[in-house]
């Protein structure tokens, strides 16, 4: 079998941070790398699953609603993949830092959080999306495209 693109990027020199995971035709994936990965910190469940709730639903709402293909976890659990359409870099990414800081005044209550909405929605939890948009915006403040290269 053919290795997939996201294996022959080397993970151990990955940090932090936003990058242009690949570029497809029109659709560009954004890695946002939330965890240096390999280094045994990862996301909890509760905190992978709500911030996936939370940015996907905000996302799906932004300025950039109708380019938007997919919002969704890693399966490393070290950040989350942003597909979207005919993307201006420059525009995700203040698109993306405005979410961060609305997930973290966000106080409502949490999207799909039913069990007719989400196969698993008792493990959500508001607390642990809003820390982790607080560490990720943190991260990615000085970030610029220049810095999402891989």
């Amino acid at each position: 079998m053919e290795r997939i693109a996201s294996f022959t990027v080397d993970h151990t020199v990955l940090n932090e941070g936003i990058y242009i995971s690949r570029i497809d035709g029109d659709i560009t994936t954004y890695d946002l790398r939330t965890r240096k990965p390999n280094t045994g910190e990862l996301m909890d469940h509760y905190t992978m699953h709500s911030m996936e709730h939370l940015f996907a639903t905000m996302v799906r709402n932004s300025e950039i609603k109708n380019d938007v293909i997919y919002f969704g976890p890693m399966g490393c659990q070290t950040g989350f993949y942003l597909l979207v359409r005919n993307a201006e870099h420059e525009k995700v990414l203040s698109v993306i830092k405005k979410i961060l800081k609305k997930i973290i005044a966000y106080n409502g209550e949490m999207p799909g959080n039913s069990p007719v909405e989400c196969g698993n929605y008792q493990s959500l939890n508001l607390t642990a999306a809003k820390k982790e948009a607080q560490n990720y915006l943190a991260i990615l403040q000085n970030k610029t495209t220049a810095d999402m290269l891989y």
